[in-house]
């Protein structure tokens, strides 16, 4: 987490942003950037919002994408979309 909110930084500081700059932009407060920025106390919508504005959303999209790399993951990809719910292991 602390490395994502490193390059939000960085990308705003590219765009040549102020935090007031981008926040006002994003709809969120200064102070929530701040914390966004810092790794502390954030929300997905915030990232989310911030993401957006600096047009990184592509990288968030990437986050969710299924690394498959082998038959397996292939597989393992398809019957998960066929289940509804994981089913607790019994233990003993």
């Amino acid at each position: 987490m602390q490395l994502l909110c490193t390059r939000l930084r960085q990308e705003r500081l590219v765009h040549e942003w102020t935090q007031a700059e981008l926040a006002r932009r994003a709809g969120v407060g200064v102070s929530t950037l701040s914390n966004l920025e810092a790794g502390r106390n954030t929300s997905v919508e915030t990232l989310v919002r911030v993401a957006m504005v600096l047009g990184r959303t592509q990288e968030l999209t990437a986050l969710f994408t299924p690394q498959l790399q082998s038959l397996d993951d292939i597989q393992r990809l398809e019957r998960a979309k066929q289940r509804q719910r994981i089913r607790e292991k019994k233990h003993g």
